[in-house]
């Protein structure tokens, strides 16, 4: 006969269960991952795939595009076309479709193969999920899809002038979400470029400020997305384009600093590039922020409590390169180590410090338009064909995979409670161990 377990012992035990601590899945909320640098913290993410190994599933999207999925616990929020509607498509991690909400319309395609207005990638905070299209369509949904409020930036702000649609991804922190609204044509002075902070939850404006740099031609034009500086204790916004890097206070968007020389306007040395045009982001790291800039320009590694004009200062300056920036695909910054991988599949590695050079590799033979990821000590390259290159992270350059699904795709891995979740021109995948 079996013997009964006495009271006290039960109680002790479920205390133990109750009171222990739960493990929650690590979220990524936004293009970037939680810390919006690219990193995740995952240590169970695998390394190798293909279209019948460690596939958990395969949703079919229904249309094209190249934003990164956001993810927080069961719930997948991506953006899409279908038909000429843009829309937000809420998946569930099982891969089931739960809803989808229309943000705008007048989708079309740029630049043949390379995007179309769902290009910016979708935020959330595990609340509230904001999607904005190109068009400058914006909308907030509840996790259910319920709808708090939409905008068209157009409408608010003046028309867009940008040739490729306004692609930048907008940054959510503390109570409010903040848009780098770089565009415009003619001259300088008539430079329409602007900075926004909204109430998140409401749409209401709590400030604007003017991005005036003097910048000419294509170069108004700007397809980076601002970050944030958030290490310690510090928090500001940055904002790439127009020849300018500029920091903004995140109160009342005061200028901190401001970085040029990335397209120098006035120096005697260096023609004017016409066409300097930003894609790449900046990225950020404690104590080290790299600017880079387009077409084999310059890479800055800035010291980030700085204020005022950096331009030609040295002491604001930890190192600069005068060539090899990646032009699409924004920096990694990891255990002392840059990563800059070039749009012609060749990968970079500097020394944070110093910026020396630690090596130069070809990846794949294929243009790269999604920034790098890593996780579990690997670093995850995504081609525009859909193959991914996994290279040990580190000094020594080694390739550990190449995974293929031969889907077409330019939208940056998103990684999720040990599963990566890659968004092809055909449908969004989930990719884990069994």
């Amino acid at each position: 006969m079996a013997r009964s377990i006495p009271h006290r012992f039960l109680w002790t035990f479920m205390t133990l269960v109750l009171l222990a601590p739960q493990v929650q899945a690590e979220q990524w909320p936004n293009w970037r991952g939680p810390l919006g640098n690219g990193i995740s913290s995952d240590t169970n993410v695998t390394l190798h795939w293909d279209k019948e190994t460690n596939i958990a599933w395969r949703l079919p999207l229904p249309g094209k595009a190249g934003a990164t999925p956001a993810v927080w616990n069961d719930r997948i929020f991506v953006t899409s076309k279908d038909g000429d509607d843009l829309v937000l498509i809420c998946v569930g991690t099982d891969g089931k479709k739960r809803w989808q909400r229309t943000v705008g319309g007048r989708d079309r395609f740029v630049r043949n193969d390379e995007g179309n207005m769902a290009s910016p990638s979708p935020t959330t905070d595990g609340e509230h999920v904001w999607a904005a299209m190109s068009t400058g369509d914006v909308a907030c949904f509840d996790l259910d899809g319920n709808e708090a409020w939409r905008l068209n930036l157009q409408d608010r702000y003046g028309k867009l002038k940008i040739a490729f649609g306004l692609s930048s991804t907008p940054v959510v922190f503390g109570d409010a979400i903040y848009f780098q609204m770089i565009h415009g044509e003619g001259k300088a002075e008539s430079q329409e470029a602007m900075v926004i902070s909204l109430e998140k939850t409401t749409g209401k404006e709590i400030w604007r400020r003017d991005r005036v740099t003097g910048a000419r031609s294509e170069n108004e034009h700007s397809y980076a997305s601002p970050i944030l500086y958030n290490f310690g204790g510090e928090a500001y916004l940055i904002t790439h384009g127009a020849d300018y890097t500029i920091a903004h206070e995140l109160k009342d968007g005061r200028e901190r600093w401001r970085l040029g020389g990335l397209n120098p306007q006035d120096d005697p040395t260096r023609r004017y590039h016409p066409t300097l045009r930003f894609v790449a982001s900046p990225a950020a790291a404690e104590g080290i922020i790299i600017s880079p800039t387009a077409k084999n320009g310059p890479v800055f590694a800035i010291r980030p409590d700085q204020h005022g004009d950096l331009t030609g200062k040295q002491s604001a300056q930890i190192w600069m390169r005068p060539r090899n920036t990646p032009d699409v695909p924004s920096p990694l910054i990891a255990g002392g180590l840059v990563y800059l991988c070039r749009e012609n599949g060749v990968l970079q590695c500097h020394d944070a410090a110093t910026g020396e050079e630690v090596y130069t590799q070809r990846l794949h033979d294929r243009r790269h338009r999604a920034s790098p990821v890593l996780a579990n000590g690997h670093i995850y390259l995504t081609a525009r064909d859909g193959r991914v290159t996994v290279v040990k992270a580190g000094r020594k350059f080694e390739i550990v995979a190449q995974n293929d699904t031969n889907e077409e795709t330019s939208a940056s891995l998103a990684i999720s409670d040990g599963t990566i979740y890659l968004r092809t021109f055909e449908a969004l995948w989930a990719i884990c161990k069994p």
